[in-house]
């Protein structure tokens, strides 16, 4: 993942008012699509390079946590995926035979606290989000997730993609019986 998280924000260049309420406008957008299963218009949003990506959080001494930080890229992911991997998780959403959802998952996805700078080359944004996705099944089965995400979002023939996605969680266990979402 080439996505660099980056606490010196001394460094970083925020974009313009204009620039971030647009890119905060199209987050919004690509959660609207996943809360209303339009997987397809979701995916087209994705860049032919996506990389999607959600590292397992690991246990770690707070003496450890400079060198080797809460996740490593070697190490379980939940999501490590390209656009052909996210084509097939859509299509496994379409089957009958997707029985993890059958009844399907109501999902409420929410974006918030973004910071947006501009990317290493023209035309390129660096975004930085926390996020809460609700996901409830059945009558009573309900799980929440939060996170934070750092996505390169790339402006290509007028419109954004999303190039590389990074998603941090703070739990070292999940407690909800799947992950099968997007987030």
């Amino acid at each position: 993942m080439n996505v660099q998280i980056d606490n010196q924000t001394e460094q970083l260049h925020p974009v313009s008012f204009e620039q971030h309420h647009k890119i905060s406008c199209f987050l919004a957008y690509e959660y609207r699509l996943l809360d209303e299963e339009r997987f397809d218009d979701w995916l087209a949003l994705m860049h032919e390079d996506i990389h999607y990506w959600m590292p397992g959080i690991e246990n770690r001494r707070r003496e450890n946590l400079l060198e080797h930080g809460f996740y490593a890229g070697d190490h379980m992911a939940y999501f490590d995926d390209g656009l052909r991997d996210l084509t097939r998780r859509v299509s496994r959403f379409k089957q009958a035979s997707a029985w993890a959802e059958n009844p399907a998952t109501r999902n409420v996805h929410q974006v918030s606290n973004i910071e947006v700078y501009y990317g290493e080359t023209d035309g390129e944004y660096l975004v930085h989000s926390v996020i809460q996705s609700v996901r409830s099944r059945g009558l009573d089965e309900q799980y929440v997730i939060y996170g934070r995400r750092t996505d390169v979002l790339v402006q290509e023939a007028g419109q954004l993609k999303i190039k590389q996605r990074l998603i941090l969680i703070p739990n070292a266990t999940l407690t909800c019986k799947n992950i099968n979402t997007f987030l």
